[in-house]
């Protein structure tokens, strides 16, 4: 309610997508489509990026993949967002910008015009640079992150309220301390 979204019937969420306060969505200068469990955290603006064609401004179709997690203040003017991406708090996505599934942009990164970022890296900077590789599992710690934040996600309503940060399951998996059954014989047996 409290987001600006022009042209919603150009707007194509796939579903299980969660819009925060605040975010502009400017689907009345072409299309933009966004894959399921797509997170835009407040104050994120998605605003399709342009080219010069014969003298004339033509503006190009935003795609965002599945399972991708934008966070607070960031600016997107990108082609394409693959899937499996996490974009930082208050970045700036350039226009024409291409960002390959399997990827993360660290807080504050500008990606200048025209850039590419290829699979299973991290970039950040200003402008953006290469920081690390991502290992071949990022695609399931994308995928249980914007699952579990979209399961927990509750809307605020009307006073304000601080949500924990949702870390992915991968993370939160614990040995039992306590073992039950034939392995805690063993073992007590053992000692």
């Amino acid at each position: 309610r409290k987001s600006i979204i022009r042209g919603s019937d150009q707007i194509q969420p796939s579903g299980k997508s969660i819009i925060q306060d605040g975010c502009i969505l400017r689907g009345d200068l072409t299309s933009i489509k966004m894959g399921k469990y797509t997170i835009l955290a407040e104050n994120v603006t998605l605003h399709p990026c342009y080219k010069k064609m014969k003298g004339q401004i033509k503006f190009v179709p935003l795609t965002i993949g599945e399972h991708v997690m934008i966070e607070q203040g960031t600016i997107v003017s990108a082609a394409k967002i693959g899937s499996y991406v996490h974009i930082g708090k208050n970045c700036i996505i350039s226009q024409r910008c291409v960002i390959s599934d399997n990827t993360k942009i660290l807080d504050d990164t500008i990606l200048p015009p025209d850039m590419t970022i290829p699979p299973f890296c991290v970039y950040g900077g200003k402008p953006a640079q290469f920081i690390a590789e991502l290992p071949e599992i990022t695609t399931l710690i994308h995928k249980d992150l914007t699952m579990n934040y979209y399961k927990n996600f509750v809307p605020l309503t009307g006073t304000p309220q601080q949500q924990a940060p949702i870390k992915p399951a991968v993370e939160q998996h614990e040995t039992p301390k306590h073992e039950t059954g034939s392995k805690a014989a063993e073992q007590q047996q053992q000692s």
